[in-house]
């Protein structure tokens, strides 16, 4: 890599961590470092949503998905418009309401009000656990743009150096240090995906019309997937918008519940169709790339299929634009990697060791932060597959943590003993069939009988306990 490039990444870094450090010293409590003094206004919360759905994990995986699929791979964000919006309309009125009222800072808390410390705890411990996986998601798809990219630099040296960055500066600098790093970071990502990547992919390969003779008609058109693949997206990405611990905070961080909801209708648009069609089309154009030579196949022989755009990249960028490229990307992957951070640290520090009443309950969730951090960089390290990671710790937040969240939506006296029941079927459910790698029929992914049976026993479960007594409920 060329010294300017080497340098534009280097200053890139340099500056997530000079924020991290200028946060660090305006934060005076929790209040500050996990829903910035709920001041927060759409245009910020909207990007930085968007920024830490999409992120690192999705504009990598996009990439894979359009090298395999083409221009289908596009609906698996079209998944995330719809969660965005059905939240904006069914979850943010009550939450923000209920969230300001009883100065909530995390999603567990929401359910304690409704079910009791029980089901909170519960919810803490799935929650910070797939958290903790889709952090290691980030800093994997990290790793394997740095390693496509730096010679001389293997994936496990490049995961250990990107959680370090991202572990660093969000354990400093709180929430309002990862809601305005994501607002610049997704303008960089954007710009300099669609104003420098693709305008330097087409002049290489010769225009579109070149390009597309590398690619089979199945790539040009939205119906080269399964319905089961359909079905699996629909499971684990819908559900997420109504459990996500990230999308809490920024609830509860919102100067408005109006201000929310206009913010997750912005997330909306921008998820599909902005960076669905951008990052399968670099993907398409990847694959067009190793057929024209650009990439070379000795290289592509040792990559997979989310690493062709990256290489793509450094083949066919002149000097500086690849820089430019590679600060977007890696502002993608950090802006989702923080956040996630953020919300495995306010599970565990606040949720399940209750750190929030302490005289030192700041440092404790930056150390938490810290902790939490370096086991996802463990985690990283053993897993290969960025969409197989983020799709797993999807599928077991989702599992897990959909019905009670169902439950007080839909009852005026949401069951407690429902809520915890379903909580265990849906994650021993997906646990099972996940560790015994059971078959499922037409290709379903373990996500979706797990949370089909998750709700079956919260329904089952309400009818028959929907009496219970006020004692039973707040416990």
């Amino acid at each position: 890599m060329h010294w300017i490039d080497l340098s534009i990444v280097v200053v890139y870094f340099a500056a997530m961590l000079f924020i991290g450090f200028w946060f660090h010293r305006k934060n005076n409590n929790t209040e500050d470092y996990f829903v910035g003094s709920r001041e927060m206004t759409k245009w910020h919360l909207g990007l930085s949503v968007v920024a830490t759905d999409v992120g690192g994990g999705f504009s990598i995986g996009l990439g894979g998905l359009g090298f395999v699929m083409g221009l289908s791979g596009s609906w698996i964000l079209f998944t995330g418009l719809l969660g965005a919006w059905l939240t904006a309309v069914v979850l943010i009125p009550k939450v923000h309401r209920r969230g300001v009222a009883n100065k909530m800072q995390t999603f567990p808390e929401i359910l304690q009000h409704s079910y009791g410390k029980i089901v909170a705890l519960a919810a803490a411990l799935i929650s910070a656990i797939g958290y903790m996986g889709f952090t290691a998601s980030q800093v994997l798809a990290g790793a394997k743009l740095t390693s496509a990219t730096f010679v001389g630099v293997d994936i496990p040296e490049a995961v250990i150096i990107m959680g370090a960055i991202a572990v660093v500066y969000t354990a400093l600098g709180g929430i309002k240090a990862v809601i305005y790093t994501d607002t610049v970071q997704w303008i960089i990502l954007l710009s300099g995906l669609s104003l420098v990547g693709v305008p330097f992919a087409l002049k290489a390969l010769g225009g579109w019309e070149a390009a597309k003779v590398f690619l089979g008609a199945e790539m040009l058109q939205m119906t080269n997937l399964s319905i089961s693949t359909l079905i699996n997206w629909t499971f684990s990405i819908i559900p997420i918008w109504f459990i996500g611990m990230t999308l809490y905070q920024r609830i509860f961080a919102a100067k408005s519940g109006k201000e929310a909801q206009r913010a997750w209708f912005i997330a909306g648009l921008f998820e599909w169709p902005f960076m669905a069609f951008l990052g399968v089309f670099l993907g398409m154009l990847a694959k067009a790339s190793f057929g024209a030579g650009i990439i070379p196949e000795a290289e592509m022989a040792m990559a997979d299929n989310e690493s062709a755009m990256p290489l793509m990249l450094k083949h066919v960028l002149p000097i500086g634009a690849l820089g430019l490229i590679l600060a977007a990307y890696f502002s993608a992957i950090l802006s989702t990697a923080d956040s996630c951070l953020m919300a495995a640290s306010g599970n565990i520090s606040r949720d399940l060791f209750n750190y929030k009443k302490s005289k030192n309950a700041l440092k404790v969730v930056q150390w938490m932060t810290l902790v939490i951090g370096i086991l996802a960089i463990v985690i990283a390290l053993y897993i290969p597959s960025v969409l197989e990671l983020m799709l797993l710790s999807y599928g077991f937040m989702v599992s897990g943590l959909m019905a009670p969240v169902l439950g007080f939506l839909i009852y005026k006296k949401p069951s407690r003993t429902a809520a915890i029941a379903s909580m265990i079927s849906g994650s021993l459910t997906l646990l099972i069939v996940q560790v015994g790698q059971l078959p499922l029929p037409w290709d379903l992914d373990a996500v979706v009988p797990a949370l089909s049976i998750s709700l079956l026993t919260l329904f089952v479960m309400q009818a028959y306990y929907s009496n219970e007594s006020p004692d039973a409920q707040s416990a």
